[in-house]
């Protein structure tokens, strides 16, 4: 199958792309489109489902046109956003409720009040923290969505498995499941006592199927008919899989609109951790039906690239987004100036939905140059901290990391982040990463690609950049940069109303 490739979807939080992964390792062939951000009221964030499906259908089209049919397709998605539909008829009931949407901030501190944090940690490996799907999903039932077994909740990955399938199949994977809050992660089934604590129907939600092996082929209008769709991973857990971490101990980061640290911890599920995420990373069915289970340690850090965003859309001190680096390069440091992007609130490991984004440290000689350096730190800041807590509730210290997103092109991130973990980061030369992954989860079910030494083999590094020692001058400033930080972050915590 030397000459076959592998169809990726990647719908991401701004946008989809369709990716030409080929077994032979040929430079790739992508499409993508951006689609409409909705912002209806201050913390609600909303997605047009239809626009994100008609997305998938140009870009695939796009990528056909060019390539062929592909072997297989995967699909990789934001993974907490939910939609509402009917499986019978297609109507969409409203937008999709992004990730990143707060509306549920006050469900999450009536249910913590009454004592439910603990069973929601032991059963789902989550929090109570609006940024899941369980809660989003009660809010649509209490405003509007009817209750009839026709109308089924899912997230986008569930939506574009659907439409691709002509409706035949509504199905969605572990890693997806994993982050809805309804999912019991030791069981991998859905949770009465979840769906029951939340009020969500769980005969409502889609079945969970191993996210590598066949899940149905494609039969809808204007697409390639046959075709197996045969890989799912919610985008973070994507990446962890297209950055080759099969063990027990690697890790990565993707700085994309957010931040995600994930650490593979294997096969066995551990308890609760103070301010991470226990989640699945992926499950692989074999050719004999056993499927095998891999689960993971997550820092969760909701803005970082939405910052930069932020300071070209918002602030206009950047005209795009590449702009940045060389912006932030042009000073030796922040000038004192320490940006705490908490738009929609703080995730790991804080886990603080009433915190709000802060510059501190302004004087008059403050530049724009030193609002955008203090940006580019606060990820590599934001990243210490996710990885300190990781490192403490594992007992395992991450010997080097595996970086991607858009941000790691910034060689600065790379020294920043290199100093304030005192480990080596590695860049691969291939950084689509969450596609790459979507397609090696398809492509292993469907033999494109034979195991996950195969896979293993084709991850190379673009840039490796080594911490430098302890006690020199420049690790010393990278703590003492931290001490400040973590100052900032107390004044931007419990900022809003409850």
């Amino acid at each position: 199958m030397s000459d076959s490739y592998v169809l990726a979807i990647d719908a991401g939080t701004t946008g989809v792309r369709c990716r030409a992964v080929h077994a032979d390792g040929r430079p790739s062939v992508s499409s993508y489109r951006e689609f409409t951000q909705h912002f209806p009221e201050p913390g609600r964030v909303e997605h047009d489902a239809a626009e994100i499906w008609n997305a998938v259908r140009i870009t695939f089209a796009e990528v056909v046109a060019s390539q062929g049919t592909p072997a297989a397709i995967g699909i990789t998605n934001q993974r907490e956003t939910v939609v509402a539909w009917n499986r019978s008829t297609g109507e969409v009931h409203g937008r999709a409720i992004v990730w990143q949407d707060r509306r549920t901030a006050d469900l999450c501190e009536r249910l913590t009040n009454a004592g439910a944090l603990e069973t929601v940690r032991s059963l789902s490996g989550l929090v109570l923290d609006p940024y899941f799907s369980g809660t989003k999903i009660a809010w649509m039932l209490a405003n509007g969505v009817p209750r009839h077994p026709d109308v089924v909740f899912g997230t986008i990955d569930s939506w574009i498995l659907w439409n691709l399938t002509g409706g035949e199949v509504l199905a969605t994977d572990p890693s997806n499941a994993s982050r809805t809050m309804l999912f019991d992660i030791r069981s991998l089934r859905w949770s009465d006592t979840l769906g029951d604590l939340l009020g969500v129907p769980i005969a409502n939600l889609p079945e969970v199927r191993p996210s590598s092996g066949r899940l149905g082929v494609t039969r809808a209008e204007g697409l390639p008919s046959g075709v197996p769709v045969s890989g799912i991973a919610g985008d973070q857990q994507a990446a962890l899989f297209g950055q080759a971490c099969f063990r027990p101990g690697m890790a990565k980061n993707t700085y994309g609109t957010g931040s995600f640290v994930l650490m593979n911890i294997g096969d066995r599920c551990p308890d609760p951790s103070p301010g991470l995420l226990t989640t699945v990373a992926w499950s692989i069915a074999d050719s004999h039906g056993t499927v095998e289970t891999s689960y993971a340690l997550e820092g969760s850090i909701f803005v970082t690239g939405a910052a930069v965003q932020w300071l070209r859309d918002g602030l206009g001190i950047i005209g795009s987004s590449s702009e940045i680096g060389p912006l932030a390069s042009t000073v030796v440091d922040s000038g004192g100036v320490f940006v705490v992007p908490a738009f929609t609130g703080l995730g790991s490991p804080w886990w603080d939905p009433y915190a709000r984004g802060s510059i501190i440290g302004i004087t008059r000689g403050s530049t724009r140059a030193h609002i955008a350096r203090a940006v580019v730190e606060a990820m590599a800041l934001q990243t210490r901290d996710a990885i300190g807590a990781m490192e403490s509730a594992s007992g395992r210290r991450i010997e080097d990391l595996r970086v991607d997103g858009g941000a790691s092109v910034m060689d600065l991130l790379l020294r920043l982040q290199a100093d304030q973990l005192g480990i080596t980061v590695r860049r691969p030369v291939d950084q689509e990463t969450t596609a790459l992954g979507a397609a090696y989860l398809a492509g292993l079910a469907e033999g494109v690609w034979p195991s996950l030494d195969a896979i293993s083999r084709r991850w190379r590094t673009d840039a490796v950049v080594e911490a430098h020692p302890v006690g020199s001058p420049e690790r010393v400033a990278a703590d003492a940069l931290h001490a400040q930080w973590l100052r900032a972050v107390e004044r931007s915590r419990h900022w809003a109303d409850h």
